[in-house]
C-alpha cells in the first residue's frame, strides 16, 4: 500500500472512532497505537511510551495550566458581571451601546479567561435577558455574545496559540503580538454588524430611563481593573524579554488567586477547591490531548504518510492562493468536528512546511488557523458555544441561536480575507515590537 493510499485509510479510521464518542485523546492513541503495531510489529511498544511521555516533557508546557488556573480564578468570581456592568455604565448613552457593552466585554473577558465557555456563561447570563428585555431579537442576542465569546482563543493570551507555538517551534511571544490586531479586528466587524442590524430592526439601543452618574460610573472600576493591569503586565513582560511564558503564566495565575480573594472575598477552602478541581480537568485533557497528538504524528511519520502527503502538495503546479483556499476549507471542515487544540495538534506540523515552501509566514497562518477554529466554536456538531448559550437561555432554540451567530460568521470570513490582503495587520506588531 502506497503511503497516500495509507494516510487515507488513517484518516478514515481516525474519523470513525471519532465519531463513535471516543475522547479525541483516546481516538488518537487508539490509531497510532493500532496502525504501529500493524505496520512496525510488536517492536513498536518499546518507542510508544517514551513518544507518549516526550510530547509533554516541555518546560514551556507549564504556561498550559498556569494560564488556565488564572483563566479558572477570573471565571469563577463575579469578574464578568461586573467588566459587563462597568461597560454598560460608560456607554449606556451610545446608540447601541448596549451591544457594544456585550460584545466588549466578551472580548475584554475571553481574553482574561482564555476560555470560550466561560465567557459565553459569565457574559451572557446578564447580557442575553438583558438584551431581549430592551427589544433585541433573540437570534441576535444569543448569536452576538456566541460569537463573542470565540474571541478567547485569539487575543493574547491565548491558549492555542501556545499550543501551536509549541507543535511548530514558533516563538510564543510573537504568536501572542500577532493575534492583537486581529482580534480588534473581529471584535470591530462584530460591532459594526450588531449595530447595522439593530439599527435597520428599530431595536431599542439603551434604556432610556437608566442614569449614572459620573461617582457610579468610577466606583465599579476597582473591581474590574486590576485584572485588566495583570493582564497588560503579562504581556509586557512577555513582550519585553523579561520573562519565559511559563514563568509569566505562573506569576499571573498567583496574582489573579489573590486578586479574586481580595475582591471578592473568596477564601473559602471549597472556593479555591473548585479553580484547582475545574484546572485540574481541563489541564489534563489537553495535556493528554497533546502527548497522544505527538504519538500519532510519530506513526503518521514513521508510516511516511506526513512526508508522501507533503511531496504531493507541493509538486502540485496550482496558484499559492489556491493552495491556501483549498487549507482553510479543510480546516473549516476539521473544526466543525474537533476541538481546536486536536486540530492544531494533528495539523499545524505538517501543514506548516506546506505553507512556508508557498511562501506564507507561520506567525500570520496561525490567526488564520485560529479564525478558522472560532468558526467550529459556534458550528454544529461540535459548536461547544451554542450548546452553552442554550443552557443559559433554554427558551430559545438551537436553530435560533446558529441562526444568530451566522453573520458572525460570515465577520470571521471577512476577516480572514482581509488578513489574506493585508497580512501586516497580524505581523507588524510581531515585528515592531520583537526584531
Amino acid at each position: 500500500m502506497s503511503p497516500l493510499a495509507l494516510g487515507v485509510l488513517v484518516a478514515v479510521v481516525t474519523i470513525v472512532i471519532l465519531m463513535s464518542g471516543t475522547p479525541v485523546a483516546f481516538s488518537l492513541g487508539i490509531v497510532a497505537v493500532g496502525f504501529l503495531l500493524i505496520f512496525d510489529g510488536m517492536g513498536a511498544l518499546d518507542v510508544i511510551p517514551q513518544i507518549f511521555y516526550g510530547g509533554i516533557d516541555s518546560f514551556a508546557l507549564l504556561s498550559i495550566p498556569m494560564f488556565i488556573v488564572m483563566g479558572s480564578a477570573i471565571a469563577s468570581s463575579r469578574a464578568g458581571s461586573d467588566l459587563y456592568e462597568a461597560l454598560d455604565r460608560w456607554l449606556y448613552k451610545v446608540p447601541g451601546g448596549l451591544l457594544v457593552s456585550n460584545i466588549s466585554a466578551c472580548a475584554i473577558f475571553a481574553a482574561l479567561s482564555g476560555s470560550s465557555p466561560a465567557t459565553c456563561a459569565a457574559i451572557g447570563k446578564m447580557g442575553i435577558p438583558e438584551m431581549r428585555k430592551r427589544g433585541y431579537p433573540a437570534g441576535l442576542a444569543t448569536g452576538s455574545i456566541a460569537a463573542g465569546g470565540t474571541l478567547g482563543i485569539l487575543i493574547p493570551p491565548s491558549v492555542t496559540m501556545i499550543v501551536y507555538g509549541i507543535a511548530t517551534e514558533t516563538s510564543i511571544g510573537r504568536l501572542f503580538l500577532a493575534g492583537l490586531l486581529p482580534g480588534l479586528m473581529l471584535t470591530a466587524l462584530f460591532t459594526c454588524w450588531g449595530l447595522f442590524v439593530a439599527w435597520r430592526g428599530g431595536y431599542r439601543f439603551s434604556d432610556v430611563s437608566a442614569h449614572f452618574t459620573l461617582k457610579q460610573r468610577f466606583e465599579i472600576l476597582p473591581k474590574v481593573l486590576p485584572f485588566l493591569i495583570i493582564i497588560a503586565g503579562i504581556l509586557w513582560v512577555l513582550y519585553g524579554g523579561v520573562a519565559t511564558p511559563s514563568e509569566a503564566a505562573g506569576v499571573g495565575a498567583v496574582f489573579c488567586i489573590l486578586v479574586v480573594a481580595v475582591i471578592y472575598r473568596m477564601w473559602r477552602p471549597f472556593a479555591f477547591w473548585k479553580i484547582f478541581k475545574e484546572s485540574m480537568r481541563e489541564s489534563v485533557m489537553i495535556m493528554m490531548i497533546i502527548a497522544a497528538a505527538a504519538l500519532f504524528s510519530y506513526m503518521m511519520s514513521s508510516l511516511f504518510i506526513t512526508q508522501s502527503l507533503a511531496i504531493w502538495i507541493g509538486e502540485l503546479e496550482v496558484n499559492r492562493w489556491v493552495l491556501m483556499f483549498c487549507i482553510n476549507i479543510f480546516l473549516l471542515v476539521a473544526g466543525f468536528f474537533l476541538p481546536p487544540v486536536a486540530v492544531i495538534l494533528m495539523t499545524a506540523p505538517t501543514l506548516v512546511p506546506i505553507i512556508e515552501a508557498a511562501g506564507f509566514d507561520p506567525i500570520w497562518f496561525a490567526v488564520v488557523l485560529t479564525i478558522n477554529m472560532e468558526i467550529g466554536l459556534i458550528t454544529p456538531p461540535v459548536g461547544l458555544n451554542l450548546y452553552v448559550i442554550n443552557g443559559i437561555a433554554p427558551d430559545v432554540r438551537l436553530p435560533t441561536i446558529l441562526w444568530g451567530a451566522l453573520p458572525f460568521m460570515f465577520c470571521m470570513v471577512l476577516g480572514i480575507i482581509i488578513l489574506c490582503l493585508v497580512p501586516e495587520i497580524a505581523l507588524w506588531l510581531p515585528r515592531t515590537m520583537m526584531q
